[in-house]
């Protein structure tokens, strides 16, 4: 005979309750993190996965790194709070901002972000030496979200009064900076623009010949990458992670992986104020 008095019942409530609660808790223990996807994925992966690991120790919960298709994806994740922190660019986090209605963070930066540069490249036979020399040319940016593969490079092509949609032959979007590169050495297009650190990083690892292909122009410096974190994150959380980044060092050696691997010699911290001007620069570029 089944016992459904009201004592029994109770229990069978509470058990329920106290389980959901307790699936509810391990599931907030989860601490997530991505990044915009500008190289491969398998890449991504092999940058942030010791990061990842490192923050599960300094928070004192599971950390687990998931990569998204685009960068439109990494900024709805956090917007939506699906992941606690992304490594954003400089335009994907004002996107994120805007989006928000102002409750996106930036927590953290490089060094390296606080005068960041773009650099544009073309075959060293092509006779491109120049800005101007690109007009009547089929160029390519990165990710049309991408700060310094697209906004920034678009940005001083205007005051360089180049419009990129008429004086261009065609203008392609890669989606990643190192598909930029690919699209210039296979001859895809005669020029291209892209992420200064990326350029640096395939040239010290012999991934491209220099004397096929060059930089011809580095834009003036901008602020660009950083760490952000949802404004619902409570404060204490906020600063533990924003402590563990900034405690990344290169004298011991998983500081040194880590920040080798994000093309970092350390984090400092960063403010809203910092892209104001990428803000504005992406809406004169009528990109917002």
């Amino acid at each position: 005979m089944i016992d459904f008095s009201p004592s029994r019942t109770f229990k069978c409530l509470m058990t329920c309750a106290i389980l959901t609660f307790g699936a509810i808790s391990h599931a907030q223990q989860v601490f997530r993190v991505t990044t915009i996807p500008e190289e491969a994925a398998t890449e991504q992966t092999r940058k942030f996965a010791p990061i990842a690991n490192y923050l599960e120790k300094k928070l004192g919960m599971k950390v687990e790194f998931t990569p998204v298709s685009d960068y439109p994806a990494a900024v709805e994740a956090l917007v939506n709070k699906k992941v606690d922190l992304v490594w954003f660019g400089g335009f994907t986090h004002v996107q994120a901002s805007l989006r928000s209605g102002g409750k996106i963070i930036p927590i953290a930066q490089r060094e390296e972000d606080t005068k960041f540069q773009s650099v544009f490249i073309a075959k060293t036979d092509s006779g491109i030496k120049s800005l101007a020399d690109m007009k009547g040319k089929e160029v390519s940016f990165g990710s049309q979200s991408s700060t310094s593969g697209h906004l920034m490079p678009r940005n001083f092509l205007l005051e360089a009064k180049i419009d990129p949609e008429k004086d261009f032959k065609r203008i392609a979007y890669s989606g990643a900076h190192d598909a930029t590169i690919a699209s210039v050495v296979s001859g895809r297009v005669a020029a291209a623009a892209l992420d200064i650190t990326v350029w640096k990083k395939f040239v010290t690892e012999n991934k491209v010949d220099t004397k096929a292909v060059d930089v011809f122009y580095t834009t003036p410096p901008y602020f660009n990458y950083n760490w952000s974190v949802h404004a619902d994150m409570p404060a204490a959380q906020r600063e533990r992670v924003m402590k563990a980044l900034l405690d990344l060092s290169m004298n011991d050696a998983e500081g040194k992986e880590i920040l080798t691997l994000n093309r970092a010699t350390r984090y400092v911290p960063t403010k809203p104020e910092n892209y104001k001007g990428l803000e504005a620069a992406a809406k004169s570029a009528g990109l917002l």
